[in-house]
């Protein structure tokens, strides 16, 4: 059994929904029966803008970043393991400071 949900959207986006879910072989409305039941299986909800400015705490913990390794202040890994290794030493370490 199926039920009717009116949803204002603007005519834009819908048109533009519609054609994004054609080119994936799906219709507008199987594309929003499936973002209902994933939100209610996981009880979330995931907005994302593909072209989100950063923000100004990002930006100054990028330049952090890029300044270290500029100045040799990084690691590298030859595999996960190692990196959790590494981790789970610093850790080790931080607790026997205490």
């Amino acid at each position: 059994m199926t039920t009717i949900v009116n949803v204002k959207v603007e005519q834009k986006i819908k048109q533009q929904a519609q054609q994004v879910a054609e080119e994936l072989g799906l219709t507008l409305s199987g594309v929003i029966n499936a973002y209902l039941r994933q939100l209610i299986r996981t009880k979330t909800v995931f907005v994302s803008e593909k072209y989100e400015e950063p923000s100004d705490f990002l930006v100054a913990a990028l330049e952090e970043a890029r300044m270290e390794r500029k100045a040799g202040k990084h690691y590298s890994f030859k595999d996960n393991a190692d990196a959790v290794s590494f981790v789970d030493k610093i850790i080790a370490d931080s607790k026997k400071k205490i």
